[in-house]
């Protein structure tokens, strides 16, 4: 569907259901924790996309009729050539059996085969990265959660620097 919207909004979302679909596949195997964090960071990523889009390309809502794909003979045809090379490798590949057994926990043994020893300094990287990300916006922001109202949250108005916001 990504390719048959005009809008490059709408296309990234259209993108995002895929790669939600994709994070369910993963809950549904049994990767828990890869289906979530391809979620969460599916999510993040077109939501950033977006707002980007919206601000910078010259047609962001799909007013304008536009199309998604330039050259549309080669592409068809780069397309079916490289399906029957995927579809080839698919039934000339010789597979290998199964060794062993699957294991009990797939994403614990994933995570070792990545991140062997350190996992546990990848873990905590991760949290101190959030961390960073986290009081990075809030002391980007001049006022704080409460300004509005005075600290003891006793101003009978809001004290808005731009006139005609909420609560007016």
């Amino acid at each position: 569907m990504v390719f048959r919207f005009d809008s490059m909004a709408r296309a990234t979302f259209s993108l995002l259901t895929s790669l939600l679909c994709v994070g369910g596949e993963l809950i549904v195997l049994g990767l828990d924790y890869l289906g979530v964090v391809t979620v969460l960071m599916m999510t993040i990523e077109m939501a950033v996309m977006a707002v980007f889009m919206i601000m910078f390309m010259m047609n962001p809502a799909g007013l304008m009729p536009m199309t998604m794909m330039h050259n549309r003979r080669g592409a068809a045809v780069i397309c079916a050539l490289t399906f029957a090379l995927l579809v080839a490798g698919i039934l000339l590949a010789p597979w290998p059996r199964r060794r062993g057994r699957a294991p009990a926990d797939p994403t614990l043994d994933l995570g070792n085969a990545l991140m062997g020893p350190h996992m546990l300094t990848m873990t905590t990287l991760g949290m101190a990265l959030f961390a960073t990300i986290v009081s990075t916006v809030v002391l980007a922001t001049r006022r704080g959660r409460y300004d509005r109202f005075g600290d003891e949250l006793r101003a009978a108005r809001p004290d808005d620097p731009v006139r005609g916001g909420v609560g007016r």
